[in-house]
Protein backbone atom coordinates (compact mmCIF):
# COMPACT_ATOMS: atom_id res chain seq x y z
CA UNK A 1 0.00 0.00 0.00
CA UNK A 2 1.39 3.44 -0.71
CA UNK A 3 1.79 5.91 1.82
CA UNK A 4 0.93 9.36 2.20
CA UNK A 5 2.04 11.94 2.98
CA UNK A 6 0.81 13.99 6.37
CA UNK A 7 -1.83 16.15 4.51
CA UNK A 8 -3.29 13.53 1.95
CA UNK A 9 -3.46 11.37 5.31
CA UNK A 10 -5.30 13.86 7.41
CA UNK A 11 -7.54 14.71 4.58
CA UNK A 12 -8.92 11.53 4.30
CA UNK A 13 -9.02 10.66 7.53
CA UNK A 14 -11.28 14.01 8.00
CA UNK A 15 -13.34 13.38 4.99
CA UNK A 16 -14.29 10.04 6.88
CA UNK A 17 -15.26 11.41 9.89
CA UNK A 18 -12.29 9.70 11.58
CA UNK A 19 -10.05 11.47 14.19
CA UNK A 20 -7.10 12.89 13.13
CA UNK A 21 -5.87 13.50 16.96
CA UNK A 22 -2.69 11.02 16.33
CA UNK A 23 -1.87 11.90 12.70
CA UNK A 24 0.08 14.99 14.05
CA UNK A 25 2.84 12.87 13.01
CA UNK A 26 3.85 11.27 9.63
CA UNK A 27 4.12 7.38 9.46
CA UNK A 28 7.38 6.20 10.94
CA UNK A 29 8.30 4.81 8.25
CA UNK A 30 7.87 7.85 6.49
CA UNK A 31 9.88 9.78 8.75
CA UNK A 32 12.43 7.16 8.72
CA UNK A 33 12.80 7.93 5.29
CA UNK A 34 12.15 12.02 4.80
CA UNK A 35 12.91 15.07 6.61
CA UNK A 36 11.17 18.00 6.10
CA UNK A 37 13.50 20.95 5.53
CA UNK A 38 11.68 23.90 4.33
CA UNK A 39 8.34 24.89 3.74
CA UNK A 40 6.79 27.89 1.74
CA UNK A 41 3.48 28.70 1.76
CA UNK A 42 1.63 31.67 -1.03
CA UNK A 43 -1.48 33.07 0.96
CA UNK A 44 -4.60 34.58 0.05
CA UNK A 45 -5.39 36.96 2.15
CA UNK A 46 -8.23 36.57 4.56
CA UNK A 47 -12.18 37.76 4.96
CA UNK A 48 -12.26 41.20 4.30
CA UNK A 49 -14.77 44.01 3.65
CA UNK A 50 -15.86 44.90 -0.02
CA UNK A 51 -13.00 46.63 -2.07
CA UNK A 52 -15.58 50.00 -2.08
CA UNK A 53 -17.90 51.32 -0.13
CA UNK A 54 -20.47 54.00 -0.22
CA UNK A 55 -21.81 54.59 -3.10
CA UNK A 56 -20.46 51.24 -4.64
CA UNK A 57 -22.27 49.14 -7.42
CA UNK A 58 -23.11 46.46 -5.05
CA UNK A 59 -24.87 49.00 -3.40
CA UNK A 60 -27.03 50.03 -5.61
CA UNK A 61 -28.04 46.99 -7.12
CA UNK A 62 -30.31 46.26 -3.79
CA UNK A 63 -33.06 48.44 -1.86
CA UNK A 64 -31.88 46.33 1.38
CA UNK A 65 -29.17 47.06 3.69
CA UNK A 66 -25.35 45.64 3.25
CA UNK A 67 -23.74 43.68 6.19
CA UNK A 68 -22.14 46.33 8.96
CA UNK A 69 -18.19 45.56 7.91
CA UNK A 70 -16.07 45.78 10.98
CA UNK A 71 -13.41 47.41 8.67
CA UNK A 72 -12.90 50.16 5.91
CA UNK A 73 -13.74 48.53 2.45
CA UNK A 74 -11.09 46.28 1.03
CA UNK A 75 -9.45 46.29 4.42
CA UNK A 76 -9.12 42.88 6.57
CA UNK A 77 -12.36 42.12 8.76
CA UNK A 78 -11.76 41.79 12.40
CA UNK A 79 -13.16 38.12 11.73
CA UNK A 80 -10.35 37.90 9.18
CA UNK A 81 -7.48 38.44 11.36
CA UNK A 82 -8.99 36.02 14.18
CA UNK A 83 -9.14 32.94 11.11
CA UNK A 84 -5.69 34.10 10.24
CA UNK A 85 -4.32 33.94 14.09
CA UNK A 86 -5.78 30.39 14.34
CA UNK A 87 -4.20 29.06 10.94
CA UNK A 88 -1.25 30.53 12.09
CA UNK A 89 -1.47 28.41 15.49
CA UNK A 90 -2.54 25.49 13.29
CA UNK A 91 1.16 25.94 10.88
CA UNK A 92 2.97 26.54 14.38
CA UNK A 93 1.82 22.84 15.71
CA UNK A 94 2.16 21.05 12.07
CA UNK A 95 5.54 21.83 11.54
CA UNK A 96 7.00 22.06 15.39
CA UNK A 97 5.00 17.79 15.62
CA UNK A 98 7.10 17.41 12.04
CA UNK A 99 10.67 18.66 13.95
CA UNK A 100 10.87 21.56 11.53
CA UNK A 101 11.07 23.93 14.13
CA UNK A 102 11.12 24.22 18.00
CA UNK A 103 8.13 25.33 20.49
CA UNK A 104 8.21 28.40 20.55
CA UNK A 105 10.48 29.47 18.04
CA UNK A 106 13.13 32.80 17.49
CA UNK A 107 14.38 32.81 13.96
CA UNK A 108 17.89 33.13 13.47
CA UNK A 109 18.89 35.20 10.76
CA UNK A 110 17.42 34.65 7.56
CA UNK A 111 15.44 31.37 8.49
CA UNK A 112 12.29 32.79 8.36
CA UNK A 113 10.36 35.21 5.98
CA UNK A 114 6.98 36.77 5.51
CA UNK A 115 6.73 39.02 2.58
CA UNK A 116 3.15 40.42 2.08
CA UNK A 117 1.91 42.77 -0.62
CA UNK A 118 1.58 46.58 0.85
CA UNK A 119 -2.24 46.20 0.11
CA UNK A 120 -3.83 46.23 4.22
CA UNK A 121 -5.68 43.24 3.50
CA UNK A 122 -2.66 41.22 2.47
CA UNK A 123 -0.10 43.28 5.43
CA UNK A 124 -2.68 42.46 8.25
CA UNK A 125 -3.03 38.64 7.02
CA UNK A 126 0.33 37.92 7.51
CA UNK A 127 0.43 39.74 10.97
CA UNK A 128 -2.02 38.19 12.51
CA UNK A 129 -0.98 34.34 10.69
CA UNK A 130 2.99 35.16 12.25
CA UNK A 131 1.41 36.12 15.74
CA UNK A 132 -0.21 32.21 15.46
CA UNK A 133 2.64 30.95 14.24
CA UNK A 134 5.28 32.77 16.12
CA UNK A 135 4.27 34.24 18.81
CA UNK A 136 7.99 34.87 21.08
CA UNK A 137 9.40 36.34 17.70
CA UNK A 138 7.93 39.19 16.70
CA UNK A 139 8.46 38.85 13.33
CA UNK A 140 8.78 41.78 10.89
CA UNK A 141 6.35 41.59 8.09
CA UNK A 142 8.21 42.84 5.20
CA UNK A 143 6.74 45.19 2.21
CA UNK A 144 7.85 47.58 0.02
CA UNK A 145 5.81 50.84 -0.13
CA UNK A 146 2.67 52.55 1.84
CA UNK A 147 -0.37 51.36 2.96
CA UNK A 148 -2.29 50.12 -0.05
CA UNK A 149 0.12 50.95 -2.96
CA UNK A 150 0.38 47.74 -5.23
CA UNK A 151 3.72 46.14 -4.90
CA UNK A 152 4.59 44.44 -8.71
CA UNK A 153 5.31 41.28 -7.37
CA UNK A 154 2.08 40.84 -6.39
CA UNK A 155 0.41 42.51 -8.90
CA UNK A 156 -0.83 40.65 -11.35
CA UNK A 157 -0.36 42.76 -14.68
CA UNK A 158 1.13 42.71 -17.98
CA UNK A 159 5.26 43.92 -18.42
CA UNK A 160 4.89 42.42 -22.15
CA UNK A 161 2.49 43.17 -24.91
CA UNK A 162 2.35 42.70 -28.22
CA UNK A 163 -1.02 41.97 -30.86
CA UNK A 164 -0.17 38.38 -31.47
CA UNK A 165 0.50 37.41 -28.26
CA UNK A 166 -2.65 39.88 -27.06
CA UNK A 167 -4.56 37.43 -29.68
CA UNK A 168 -3.05 34.25 -28.01
CA UNK A 169 -4.57 35.09 -24.33
CA UNK A 170 -7.82 35.85 -26.63
CA UNK A 171 -8.28 32.46 -28.07
CA UNK A 172 -6.88 30.69 -25.64
CA UNK A 173 -10.10 32.15 -23.66
CA UNK A 174 -12.44 30.66 -26.39
CA UNK A 175 -11.21 27.24 -25.23
CA UNK A 176 -12.53 27.50 -21.93
CA UNK A 177 -15.70 26.16 -21.22
CA UNK A 178 -16.87 27.10 -24.51
CA UNK A 179 -15.60 30.18 -24.58
CA UNK A 180 -16.57 33.69 -22.81
CA UNK A 181 -20.00 34.31 -23.71
CA UNK A 182 -21.06 30.22 -23.59
CA UNK A 183 -19.47 30.01 -20.02
CA UNK A 184 -21.06 32.69 -18.80
CA UNK A 185 -24.38 32.00 -20.13
CA UNK A 186 -24.03 28.98 -18.44
CA UNK A 187 -24.68 30.78 -15.04
CA UNK A 188 -27.37 32.59 -16.04
CA UNK A 189 -29.69 30.83 -13.77
CA UNK A 190 -27.52 31.94 -10.69
CA UNK A 191 -27.73 35.51 -12.40
CA UNK A 192 -31.37 35.92 -12.41
CA UNK A 193 -31.44 33.26 -8.44
CA UNK A 194 -29.15 36.69 -7.73
CA UNK A 195 -31.73 39.48 -9.17
CA UNK A 196 -34.49 37.69 -6.97
CA UNK A 197 -32.39 38.10 -3.83
CA UNK A 198 -31.42 41.20 -4.28
CA UNK A 199 -34.83 42.15 -5.06
CA UNK A 200 -33.08 44.16 -7.88
CA UNK A 201 -35.90 45.36 -10.03
CA UNK A 202 -37.06 48.12 -6.96
CA UNK A 203 -33.05 49.11 -6.35
CA UNK A 204 -31.22 52.26 -6.62
CA UNK A 205 -29.85 50.91 -10.03
CA UNK A 206 -33.01 50.14 -11.65
CA UNK A 207 -34.01 54.14 -11.76
CA UNK A 208 -31.05 53.85 -14.56
CA UNK A 209 -32.68 50.54 -15.88
CA UNK A 210 -30.10 48.14 -14.19
CA UNK A 211 -32.45 45.51 -13.34
CA UNK A 212 -30.87 42.46 -14.50
CA UNK A 213 -27.42 41.72 -14.71
CA UNK A 214 -25.68 41.39 -18.24
CA UNK A 215 -22.81 39.65 -19.95
CA UNK A 216 -23.88 39.98 -24.07
CA UNK A 217 -21.59 43.85 -23.80
CA UNK A 218 -18.37 41.92 -21.98
CA UNK A 219 -14.79 42.99 -23.57
CA UNK A 220 -11.29 42.47 -22.53
CA UNK A 221 -8.39 44.88 -21.99
CA UNK A 222 -5.11 43.48 -22.19
CA UNK A 223 -2.88 45.91 -22.30
CA UNK A 224 0.63 46.81 -21.11
CA UNK A 225 1.60 47.62 -17.38
CA UNK A 226 -2.07 46.81 -16.38
CA UNK A 227 -3.99 43.92 -14.92
CA UNK A 228 -6.20 42.07 -17.05
CA UNK A 229 -10.09 43.43 -17.07
CA UNK A 230 -13.05 43.01 -18.22
CA UNK A 231 -15.81 45.69 -19.45
CA UNK A 232 -19.61 44.89 -19.25
CA UNK A 233 -22.32 44.08 -17.30
CA UNK A 234 -20.67 40.73 -16.24
CA UNK A 235 -18.18 42.92 -14.29
CA UNK A 236 -21.10 44.42 -12.21
CA UNK A 237 -22.19 40.49 -11.39
CA UNK A 238 -18.64 39.31 -10.13
CA UNK A 239 -18.38 42.80 -8.08
CA UNK A 240 -21.84 41.82 -6.37
CA UNK A 241 -21.37 37.80 -6.03
CA UNK A 242 -18.03 39.21 -4.26
CA UNK A 243 -19.99 41.35 -1.87
CA UNK A 244 -22.49 38.58 -0.83
CA UNK A 245 -20.28 35.79 -0.33
CA UNK A 246 -17.98 38.10 2.19
CA UNK A 247 -21.51 39.20 3.66
CA UNK A 248 -22.32 35.13 4.22
CA UNK A 249 -19.10 34.80 5.79
CA UNK A 250 -19.25 37.72 8.23
CA UNK A 251 -22.79 37.22 8.73
CA UNK A 252 -22.86 33.51 10.06
CA UNK A 253 -25.94 33.15 8.09
CA UNK A 254 -26.30 31.49 5.26
CA UNK A 255 -29.36 33.76 4.21
CA UNK A 256 -28.69 36.47 1.70
CA UNK A 257 -31.52 39.71 2.75
CA UNK A 258 -34.06 36.82 3.87
CA UNK A 259 -33.87 34.61 1.27
CA UNK A 260 -32.68 31.01 3.22
CA UNK A 261 -29.81 29.64 0.56
CA UNK A 262 -28.36 25.87 0.72
CA UNK A 263 -24.47 25.38 0.20
CA UNK A 264 -24.85 24.55 -3.53
CA UNK A 265 -26.29 27.92 -4.18
CA UNK A 266 -24.02 29.64 -2.32
CA UNK A 267 -21.38 28.04 -4.63
CA UNK A 268 -23.34 28.90 -7.38
CA UNK A 269 -22.73 32.26 -6.38
CA UNK A 270 -19.38 31.41 -6.11
CA UNK A 271 -19.30 30.04 -9.87
CA UNK A 272 -20.12 33.68 -11.31
CA UNK A 273 -16.97 34.80 -9.40
CA UNK A 274 -15.20 31.53 -11.06
CA UNK A 275 -16.11 32.49 -14.62
CA UNK A 276 -14.62 36.32 -14.16
CA UNK A 277 -11.44 35.11 -12.33
CA UNK A 278 -10.67 32.13 -14.45
CA UNK A 279 -11.04 33.81 -17.64
CA UNK A 280 -9.04 36.85 -16.97
CA UNK A 281 -5.92 35.02 -14.99
CA UNK A 282 -6.05 31.68 -15.85
CA UNK A 283 -5.10 31.19 -19.15
CA UNK A 284 -1.49 30.08 -19.43
CA UNK A 285 -0.26 32.60 -22.09
CA UNK A 286 -1.52 35.40 -19.72
CA UNK A 287 -0.49 33.84 -16.62
CA UNK A 288 2.82 33.09 -17.25
CA UNK A 289 3.56 36.75 -18.30
CA UNK A 290 1.11 37.57 -14.77
CA UNK A 291 2.49 35.36 -12.39
CA UNK A 292 6.34 35.53 -13.41
CA UNK A 293 7.87 37.47 -10.18
CA UNK A 294 6.06 34.76 -7.84
CA UNK A 295 7.45 31.94 -9.62
CA UNK A 296 10.80 33.13 -9.64
CA UNK A 297 10.46 34.02 -5.72
CA UNK A 298 9.18 30.77 -4.92
CA UNK A 299 11.56 29.07 -7.22
CA UNK A 300 14.29 31.34 -5.31
CA UNK A 301 12.90 30.75 -2.10
CA UNK A 302 12.65 26.70 -2.72
CA UNK A 303 17.07 26.73 -3.32
CA UNK A 304 17.19 29.04 -0.02
CA UNK A 305 20.08 27.76 1.69
CA UNK A 306 19.37 28.24 5.55
CA UNK A 307 15.58 28.94 5.17
CA UNK A 308 12.86 27.03 7.16
CA UNK A 309 9.78 28.98 6.64
CA UNK A 310 8.29 31.57 3.92
CA UNK A 311 4.94 32.80 4.10
CA UNK A 312 4.06 35.27 0.68
CA UNK A 313 0.21 37.05 1.15
CA UNK A 314 -1.24 38.26 -1.98
CA UNK A 315 -4.77 37.46 -3.59
CA UNK A 316 -6.63 34.59 -5.23
CA UNK A 317 -5.63 36.20 -8.65
CA UNK A 318 -1.88 34.97 -7.87
CA UNK A 319 -2.73 31.93 -6.50
CA UNK A 320 -4.67 31.35 -10.11
CA UNK A 321 -2.51 32.75 -12.11
CA UNK A 322 0.32 30.78 -10.48
CA UNK A 323 -1.46 27.77 -10.87
CA UNK A 324 -1.95 28.14 -14.45
CA UNK A 325 1.48 28.89 -15.09
CA UNK A 326 2.99 26.07 -13.43
CA UNK A 327 -0.20 23.86 -14.81
CA UNK A 328 -0.43 22.93 -11.49
CA UNK A 329 -4.06 21.33 -10.64
CA UNK A 330 -5.99 22.71 -7.73
CA UNK A 331 -8.62 20.54 -6.43
CA UNK A 332 -12.49 21.48 -6.66
CA UNK A 333 -12.84 21.99 -2.80
CA UNK A 334 -15.51 20.50 -0.61
CA UNK A 335 -16.94 21.96 2.29
CA UNK A 336 -16.16 25.48 1.04
CA UNK A 337 -17.67 28.39 -1.04
CA UNK A 338 -15.78 28.93 -3.26
CA UNK A 339 -14.29 26.23 -5.91
CA UNK A 340 -10.54 26.85 -6.26
CA UNK A 341 -8.60 29.29 -4.05
CA UNK A 342 -10.90 30.01 -1.03
CA UNK A 343 -10.55 33.08 1.08
CA UNK A 344 -7.76 32.67 3.45
CA UNK A 345 -6.09 29.55 1.44
CA UNK A 346 -3.15 28.54 1.27
CA UNK A 347 -0.96 26.62 -1.35
CA UNK A 348 1.87 25.02 0.75
CA UNK A 349 5.13 23.95 -0.71
CA UNK A 350 6.48 21.21 1.29
CA UNK A 351 10.26 20.50 0.77
CA UNK A 352 11.63 17.46 1.98
CA UNK A 353 14.45 15.22 1.65
CA UNK A 354 15.64 11.54 2.21
CA UNK A 355 19.31 12.32 2.46
CA UNK A 356 20.20 12.21 -1.42
CA UNK A 357 17.70 13.52 -3.10
CA UNK A 358 14.74 16.75 -2.59
CA UNK A 359 11.25 16.37 -3.10
CA UNK A 360 7.49 18.73 -2.86
CA UNK A 361 4.67 17.82 -2.01
CA UNK A 362 2.01 20.97 -2.88
CA UNK A 363 -1.08 21.38 -1.41
CA UNK A 364 -4.18 23.80 -0.72
CA UNK A 365 -5.08 24.20 2.56
CA UNK A 366 -8.35 26.08 4.06
CA UNK A 367 -10.59 27.02 6.50
CA UNK A 368 -14.31 25.20 5.88
CA UNK A 369 -17.01 27.60 5.65
CA UNK A 370 -18.55 26.58 9.02
CA UNK A 371 -14.96 27.14 10.47
CA UNK A 372 -15.09 30.76 8.82
CA UNK A 373 -18.27 31.62 10.64
CA UNK A 374 -17.93 30.02 13.83
CA UNK A 375 -14.38 30.68 14.17
CA UNK A 376 -13.32 27.26 14.67
CA UNK A 377 -10.40 27.07 16.96
CA UNK A 378 -8.10 24.51 14.69
CA UNK A 379 -6.40 21.63 16.16
CA UNK A 380 -5.17 18.19 15.34
CA UNK A 381 -9.09 16.99 16.22
CA UNK A 382 -10.46 20.11 14.16
CA UNK A 383 -8.04 20.36 10.89
CA UNK A 384 -8.60 22.65 8.22
CA UNK A 385 -9.46 21.19 5.09
CA UNK A 386 -6.26 19.97 3.02
CA UNK A 387 -6.18 18.80 -0.44
CA UNK A 388 -3.34 17.61 -3.01
CA UNK A 389 -2.34 19.57 -5.31
CA UNK A 390 -1.38 18.04 -8.67
CA UNK A 391 1.07 19.09 -11.59
CA UNK A 392 0.01 18.04 -15.00
CA UNK A 393 2.95 15.80 -16.96
CA UNK A 394 4.37 15.18 -13.59
CA UNK A 395 4.26 11.96 -11.79
CA UNK A 396 4.80 12.07 -7.53
CA UNK A 397 6.59 8.75 -6.12
CA UNK A 398 4.71 6.24 -4.10
CA UNK A 399 4.90 8.60 -1.36
CA UNK A 400 3.05 11.28 -3.30
CA UNK A 401 5.81 13.56 -3.46
CA UNK A 402 7.39 15.27 -6.74
CA UNK A 403 10.99 15.64 -7.34
CA UNK A 404 12.37 19.31 -6.36
CA UNK A 405 14.47 19.01 -9.85
CA UNK A 406 10.97 18.32 -11.81
CA UNK A 407 8.98 21.00 -10.26
CA UNK A 408 12.42 23.35 -10.78
CA UNK A 409 12.53 22.53 -14.45
CA UNK A 410 8.50 23.45 -14.54
CA UNK A 411 9.30 26.59 -12.94
CA UNK A 412 12.65 27.35 -15.02
CA UNK A 413 10.24 26.31 -18.37
CA UNK A 414 7.30 28.77 -17.26
CA UNK A 415 9.74 31.81 -17.28
CA UNK A 416 11.61 30.87 -20.73
CA UNK A 417 8.17 31.04 -22.25
CA UNK A 418 7.54 34.67 -20.20
CA UNK A 419 11.63 35.44 -21.59
CA UNK A 420 10.09 34.06 -25.35
CA UNK A 421 7.47 36.95 -25.15
CA UNK A 422 8.45 39.77 -27.47
CA UNK A 423 7.36 43.37 -25.95
CA UNK A 424 6.68 45.79 -28.89
CA UNK A 425 4.45 48.15 -27.03
CA UNK A 426 6.08 51.27 -25.75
Amino acid sequence: MKQLNLWMLVAILFSCGISVQAQTKRPDDFRAKYQLKEVVVMSRHNIRSPLTSGGAAHTRVTPHQWFAWTSPSSQLSLRGGVLETEMGQFFRKWLVGEGLLPDNYRPEGSEVLFYANSRQRTFATAKYFSAGFLPFANVEIQHKYFEDKMDPVFTPKFTKMNARYRQQILDEMQTIHGGPQAWMQSVQPTLTMMEDILDMAHSPAAKNDTTHFRYDDTQFVLEKGDEPKMKGGYKLANSVADALVLQCYESESMTAFGHQLTEKQWRDICAVKEVYDALLFTTHSAAVNLAYPLVSRIREELHHVGRKFTFLCGHDSNLASIGAALRLRYPETEQALELHTPIGSKLVFEKWSDGTEEYVAINLVYQRVGQLQNRTLLSTDEPPMVKPVTIDGLTPNSDGLYRLSELDARMAEAMAEYDAIVDDIK
